[in-house]
């Protein structure tokens, strides 16, 4: 795989990590609104399950935090290594 096209998957998993880690904020929003909600109700069912549903998307995003974190410093070490903006210019010049 060249650099170029090493560097664009690389920069696309780290978007997809941001949308995950969204997605994952999101969840949590929403099974907190629905533990509030049915404070009102009082629900067993719903008592007894979302504060564990709630802990483990909670331990999910952690994990894909960590895993962003991780692989934005990995791709942007890939970028100064490599001068990809550099070799981008190139490509470019190339195109014209």
């Amino acid at each position: 795989m060249d650099t170029l096209k090493k560097f664009g998957l690389m920069e696309k998993i780290v978007h997809e990590l941001e949308d995950l880690k969204n997605s994952q904020q999101a969840i949590i929003q929403k099974i907190s609104k629905i533990e509030v909600d049915n404070m009102e109700l009082g629900d067993k069912r719903l008592e007894k399950d979302l504060p564990d549903m709630h802990q483990r998307v909670a331990d999910n995003l952690d994990t894909i935090a960590g895993l962003l974190e991780d692989f934005a410093g990995q791709t942007n070490t890939f970028s100064d290594k490599n001068n990809i903006t550099a070799l981008k210019e190139q490509e470019a010049l190339k195109a014209q």
